[in-house]
């Protein structure tokens, strides 16, 4: 199984990259990549050199720091971060951690400062910048739920979106 991978050059990412524009995708969806910012912000770089304008979606758990977040401000487009619970007996039963919280919505925080409210393609109806707040409904846990949607309201009002998901 450990050889199934190949190593890419920032270079060829960013060809990558501006293939996938030229097949005609919507945008360029980042999964779970903190573990490259570096490389990432590079092949972003370069492919915005040569000519890369869809927007860059940047999709996390929110357990991110805003220092690695603030290495892609003004590459990312629009953050799909979630926000997973507000208790920390939930935060250490399914993430082993007691400050998923206070880490998360440090992050989405930084996230918004870098992308603010939404802007949407007049011709697509698509968002091409902004951020969507993804929320699991856990079972039998409602109550942490509705302090979830309470913080992100007080907090952002409604210039973010909220997806609450409970496929379970």
């Amino acid at each position: 199984m450990g050889d199934l991978g190949k190593p890419i050059s920032n270079q060829r990412l960013a060809e990558i990259f501006l293939e996938l524009q030229e097949k005609g995708a919507a945008n360029i969806n980042l999964v779970t990549p903190t573990h490259y910012i570096p490389q990432i912000r590079d092949a972003l770089i370069l492919s915005k050199k040569q000519g890369l304008t869809l927007p860059i979606v940047y999709n996390t758990s929110s357990y991110e720091s805003p220092a690695s977040l603030s290495l892609l401000d003004g590459l990312i487009d629009i953050y799909l971060p979630d926000l997973k619970y507000y208790s920390q007996e939930l935060s250490r039963e399914y993430s082993h951690t007691d400050d998923y919280f206070q880490v998360a919505t440090t992050a989405i925080s930084e996230m918004y400062r870098q992308v603010g409210t939404p802007i949407f393609d007049n011709t697509t109806g698509l968002m091409k910048r902004g951020m969507i707040v993804r929320h699991l409904l856990l079972p039998d846990q409602s109550k942490d739920s509705k302090k979830i949607l309470r913080y992100l309201y007080e907090t952002y009002g409604d210039t973010i979106y909220i997806s609450i998901m409970n496929q379970y």
